[in-house]
């Protein structure tokens, strides 16, 4: 099952940064040492206001599918819907992560029928 194909009404996004190791001397001066050349830990939170409840239920069954936090997926680009900027300014893919669930989907019922949902990601290689 692939991740649910609806745009976000709202998203937040961390960058979050490349692998670095920081070596501290007693002196106080320091080595710092890339080991790699992708980001990790790029956050990605979604929201999607005021949908139907059948397809507030599209995200849990996906959370399912991907056993919580266990498995990576690709996000598709309904989930950078509405984003006027380069598309791989906000996306783990375009180098070389994934994506997984870094906390369970929250549902919020607005009303009848009607909820809101918000969806925490994070990239991984």
């Amino acid at each position: 099952m692939a991740f649910p194909v609806l745009t976000p009404s709202a998203r937040a996004f961390d960058s979050g940064d490349y692998p670095v190791k920081v070596y501290k001397a007693q002196s106080g001066s320091e080595t710092r040492i890339l080991y790699g050349d992708k980001r990790t830990n790029m956050k990605l939170q979604l929201t999607y206001a005021n949908i139907s409840d059948a397809n507030a239920e599209l995200f849990l069954d996906h959370y399912d599918e991907m056993k919580g936090s266990f498995t990576t997926f690709d996000l598709n680009s309904s989930a950078k819907g509405g984003w006027e900027g380069n598309a791989d300014a906000i996306g783990a893919q375009d180098h070389g992560n994934n994506y997984r669930y870094e906390a369970p989907p929250q549902v919020t019922q607005v009303r009848p029928g009607i909820s809101t949902v918000t969806v925490s990601l994070i990239g991984v290689l």
